[in-house]
């Protein structure tokens, strides 16, 4: 699955975000949601979520953007 980066940037408000969310298989062949968010320019915080298939990681993939603190990001 691609990954998907979103930015926000804003100069006269110094806001420069970034989001990456990515779906990718690990060691043990299980499925990883890992997602980072930060300041572009500077390391991101990173959340990782295990998952037992790949559908269940593309729905938890899905339901991130109906969260209510995504609106603000505009997709590159």
């Amino acid at each position: 699955m691609t990954p998907l980066h979103l930015e926000r940037r804003e100069p006269a408000r110094n806001r420069q975000r970034f989001y990456n969310i990515a779906v990718t298989r690990t060691l043990f062949d299980g499925w990883a949601l890992v997602r980072e968010w930060g300041r572009i320019g500077q390391p991101g915080a990173i959340r990782e979520a295990w998952f037992e298939t790949e559908s269940a990681t593309i729905e938890a993939r899905a339901s991130d953007f109906s969260a209510p603190q995504l609106p603000f990001l505009f997709i590159l």
